[in-house]
């Protein structure tokens, strides 16, 4: 059970991680990243954020060079948080699929 406090930083985290993809995808054109969610830990040591890539195509390699540059994207989110948290988060990145994965359903049901 997620509490009060893993919430509200979840929600912030993803917030202010929307901001700084949008940032650095407008200078790549033909890709858009956005964060569909993040789950903190209990003790607020670690953040997974999940990052839904369009074209799909793109996503695998989007992916890798994101969670290679993760220390730069976490120290940009702690200038920007510094005020409202302590300490950030140890920040992993994955794909979330979902997308993909109501689009297959609704080609099947179309058949």
């Amino acid at each position: 059970m997620e509490s009060t406090r893993q919430a509200k930083i979840a929600r912030l985290i993803q917030k202010e991680l929307s901001e700084i993809f949008r940032r650095q995808t407008a200078k790549i054109p033909g890709s858009i990243v956005s964060v569909s969610a993040v789950r903190v830990s209990p003790d607020l040591s670690t953040a997974k954020a999940y990052l839904s890539v369009f074209p799909s195509g793109k996503a695998q390699e989007v992916i890798e060079s994101v969670n290679h540059s993760a220390k730069t994207i976490r120290y940009e989110l702690a200038q920007i948080v510094r005020h409202q948290l302590r300490k950030t988060p140890e920040l992993s990145f994955y794909l979330d699929d979902s997308l993909d994965y109501i689009e297959n359903i609704d080609h099947l049901l179309g058949k």
